[in-house]
C-alpha cells in the first residue's frame, strides 16, 4: 500500500512531495485558501485542513494583512474624502479589519487578558481562557486597545490621508507577519492530555 503526498501517517522528509523545500502550485494555492479561509470572511472554499496547508496559509498571513489592511485604508480615504473627520476615518479603519476577520484577533486578546488578569495558576487560566464569555480582564483590554488603535489612526489621518491609509495597511500586515514568523517556533498553551490508564 502506498501513502498518499498528505498522509498524516508519512513521514515528512526531503523525498515526499508536501515538504515545503519542494512546494508545487497546489501546495500555494491551498495556502492561499487557508490563509483566507481561516483569517478572513471571505467565503473561500477551503479543500485542506492538513499540516501542509496550515504551514502554507501561515506564509500567506501577510498577503491577508495587505487586503485587510487596503479595506480598512480604502474606508477611511473615502471618509476623508466625503468631508469626515480624521477621527471618524480612524473608526471606521479599525472597524473594517474587525468585521473582516470576524473580531477573531480582539476575541484572542480578551481571552489572553482574562486568562492573566485572573491570577490563578495556569492550569486554571487556560480554563478561563476557553470560555466563551468575556470577563472584566477582557473588556477592559478591549477598550484601551481599540482606543488606542483609533487614537494613533485619528493622527495620522490628521496629518495626511496618504499617512492614515499607509498606517492602517502597515498595521495589518505587521500583526499577519508577526502570526508567519511565530509559525515555525510553537509554543503549546497545554500540556498534552494524558491517555487514560
Amino acid at each position: 500500500m502506498s501513502a498518499t503526498p498528505n498522509d498524516p501517517s508519512t513521514p515528512n522528509t526531503p523525498n515526499t512531495p508536501n515538504t515545503p523545500s519542494t512546494p508545487d502550485a497546489s501546495y500555494l494555492v491551498d495556502g492561499l485558501r487557508f490563509a483566507f479561509g481561516t483569517l478572513t470572511v471571505v467565503p473561500v472554499r477551503v479543500t485542506r485542513w492538513d499540516r501542509e496547508a496550515a504551514r502554507g496559509g501561515m506564509l500567506w498571513a501577510p498577503l491577508v494583512g495587505v487586503a485587510v489592511g487596503a479595506a480598512a485604508a480604502l474606508c477611511g480615504v473615502v471618509l476623508l474624502a466625503l468631508g469626515a473627520g480624521a477621527p471618524l476615518a480612524a473608526v471606521c479603519s479599525v472597524a473594517v479589519p474587525a468585521a473582516l476577520t470576524r473580531g477573531l484577533h480582539l476575541d484572542g486578546l480578551a481571552d489572553t487578558a482574562d486568562g492573566l488578569g485572573s491570577g490563578k495558576p495556569a492550569e486554571d487560566a487556560l480554563q478561563i481562557m476557553k470560555r466563551s464569555d468575556i470577563g472584566p480582564f477582557g473588556v477592559v483590554t478591549l477598550v484601551f486597545v481599540l482606543l488606542g488603535q483609533v487614537a494613533a489612526l485619528a493622527q495620522a489621518y490628521g496629518d495626511s490621508w496618504a499617512r492614515g491609509a499607509l498606517a492602517a495597511v502597515v498595521a495589518a500586515t505587521a500583526g499577519r507577519l508577526a502570526l508567519t514568523s511565530a509559525a515555525p517556533a510553537p509554543v503549546p498553551a497545554a500540556p498534552a492530555p494524558r491517555a487514560p490508564s
